[in-house]
């Protein structure tokens, strides 16, 4: 059973003490972790980096981390400053691929191309991104800057799952989400999308809860 979202918040609701976007958004981002389900992804804002390689190796991947943890709390501050509104930065996210899809293994992160994501609320803009790209330059190195960009996404119709537990176990729960989207009469469309509810630096392995998406079409 698909879910269409209600996504609209505004700066006209500048009297929230603090907006929580993973409750408003808690069909995307709080799936169940026993069974697949569908979801229809509503168009989105998101600060991108690219990159390819191994994310447990890859220098450049953790510089993107970085650079978009930097420029998101740079922007939550200054909407706050701004308009009173206050929200929590949204996890970190990942888009996987490689340029053949049907050899696409986790035993193969060398090959890995990828884009880290993390989503904006609605009352972010541009201008607003631009001004935190200068703010974050001002206070760090940060080699991945140039590189960020601002852009919308519009994933549709998904399934999704969350995965509790190391990202190497990964494979059994994706395994599930492909078999579920051919039973289904779909097919698989898109990037292997992972959102990462947890600071792995900070959690236990046995306890990280990463939500696996994959967008289908007919």
């Amino acid at each position: 059973m698909s879910h269409v979202a209600f996504y609209s918040l505004s700066v006209g609701v500048a009297e929230m003490c603090k907006a929580d976007l993973k409750k408003d958004l808690s069909f995307l981002y709080n799936p169940s972790a026993k069974q697949v389900t569908v979801v229809n992804v509503p168009k989105m804002n998101f600060l991108m980096v690219d990159g390819e390689g191994n994310p447990n190796t890859s220098r450049q991947y953790a510089e993107a981390a970085e650079a978009l943890f930097s420029v998101s709390y740079a922007l939550k501050f200054m909407v706050k400053k701004r308009s009173g509104v206050d929200y929590g930065v949204m996890p970190l996210e990942g888009l996987w691929w490689v340029d053949d899809l049907t050899k696409f293994s986790i035993e193969h992160k060398d090959d890995w191309k990828w884009t880290s994501i993390i989503m904006q609320p609605k009352f972010v803009n541009i201008e607003d991104v631009k001004a935190a790209i200068e703010q974050a330059a001002k206070k760090k190195n940060l080699p991945a800057l140039p590189k960020l960009r601002f852009e919308s996404s519009q994933e549709g119709l998904c399934a999704q799952i969350m995965h509790i537990g190391p990202y190497s176990a990964e494979g059994q729960n994706i395994q599930k989400i492909h078999d579920y989207i051919k039973k289904s009469g779909n097919n698989l469309t898109g990037k292997h999308h992972e959102i990462y509810l947890n600071d792995p630096r900070k959690t236990a392995q046995e306890r990280l809860k990463t939500i696996l998406r994959q967008p289908m079409k007919k």
